[in-house]
């Protein structure tokens, strides 16, 4: 498997660059560069910063998703669920946090927040067109497959 580099840059003294928790991890974490514990009440959102700004290759973008760990004991994701970092994004890295749950949750300065996936995409050109071809499923709506 080839190895592409990808340089980041820390904004601040304190953020971490991301790791891997494994060799097949596809995910590289996340780390939240905060000062002091930022508390999220339910149901709510909060930005935390990861002190990163990154430069992912052109054909690729960085995808930020929730960490299964956090989300199944602390409620804690993103709240837009998948994140979407393009190639010429040059800002800081930043999680809106949302807290599913029903009591406040707390994120401590150097938690793990999310994790980040690299990603390649297909670049396409829209043709607006009257017609498109047939399928079996045709117009079925969301479900109408019968699975």
């Amino acid at each position: 498997m080839n190895t592409v580099i990808i340089k980041a840059k820390r904004l601040t003294q304190t953020a971490r660059l991301p790791v891997r928790g494994s060799a097949y991890a596809a995910g590289y974490d996340l780390y939240a560069d905060l000062t002091q514990p930022e508390q999220i009440p339910p149901h709510e959102t909060r930005m935390i910063g990861t002190g990163l700004s990154i430069a992912v290759p052109e054909g690729y973008f960085g995808a930020i998703f929730a960490r299964s760990g956090l989300a199944a004991r602390e409620s804690l994701r993103p709240a837009n669920c998948v994140g979407v970092a393009d190639s010429d994004y040059r800002g800081e890295y930043k999680v809106a946090m949302h807290n599913d749950g029903d009591v406040p949750r707390t994120i401590a300065p150097g938690d793990r927040i999310a994790q980040l996936v690299i990603m390649p995409f297909l670049p396409v050109v829209f043709e607006e067109a009257q017609e498109l071809s047939e399928t079996e499923r045709g117009a079925g709506g969301f479900g109408s497959t019968g699975r």
